[in-house]
């Protein structure tokens, strides 16, 4: 089949409107009529209800049960058992002593939040850290590849401390910050 000259399809024309009154009603009547039986059906069986909550207890139901033969069913509750153990009271009175080994030191730890070519991106990065509410220092070193100006927060004694402060700076946007032992 050679598809370089076939012809065109037909152009297609939308279909045509029918008239209004050959068109079949949306709706039938019978579902109309369904419809309205189950509104009134709904309505009568709020009708019914509405008054039974606002009605009293009915009165309560006698058997023909003997007096003696209640109270036999009735049973008394029985004493509180007596405690078989004495942690309670020997506890009471205890200090418990927990031998709790040192932890060992090591050296002391220095965190840099940044590292500038510039004394100026160094001091505002200092301004931002004091606006937190800790204190850095900027040191300026000179090394083979030019001077750099360091943020640093330091010394801490223990890197707790230094993640304590750390995660004050996540909370105030200052990310990055590493930590290190001291030099």
């Amino acid at each position: 089949m050679d598809y370089a000259n076939r012809k065109r399809p037909p152009k297609r024309t939308p279909p045509k409107k029918q008239s209004k009154k050959a068109a079949k009603p949306a709706v039938s009547w019978w579902v109309v009529l369904l419809a309205v039986a189950l509104v009134a059906g709904f309505v009568w069986f709020l009708v019914t209800i509405s008054g039974k909550s606002n009605q009293t207890d009915p009165a309560p139901v006698v058997t023909d049960v003997p007096e003696k033969q209640l109270q036999q069913e009735i049973k008394p509750i029985p004493d509180m058992p007596e405690e078989r153990y004495q942690y309670p009271d020997v506890l009471e009175n205890q200090e418990v002593i927990v031998d709790v080994p040192e932890r060992e030191i090591g050296p002391p730890k220095l965190m840099q939040c940044g590292s500038f070519r510039n004394l100026s991106d160094a001091e505002q990065m200092r301004a931002m850290i004091a606006m937190i509410g800790l204190e850095s220092l900027i040191r300026t070193t000179d090394g083979g590849n030019g001077v750099w100006h360091r943020v640093v927060l330091g010394p801490y004694v223990t890197k707790r401390e230094a993640e304590r402060d750390r995660h004050k700076l996540e909370r105030g946007n200052i990310h990055g910050c590493q930590i290190w032992n001291w030099n």
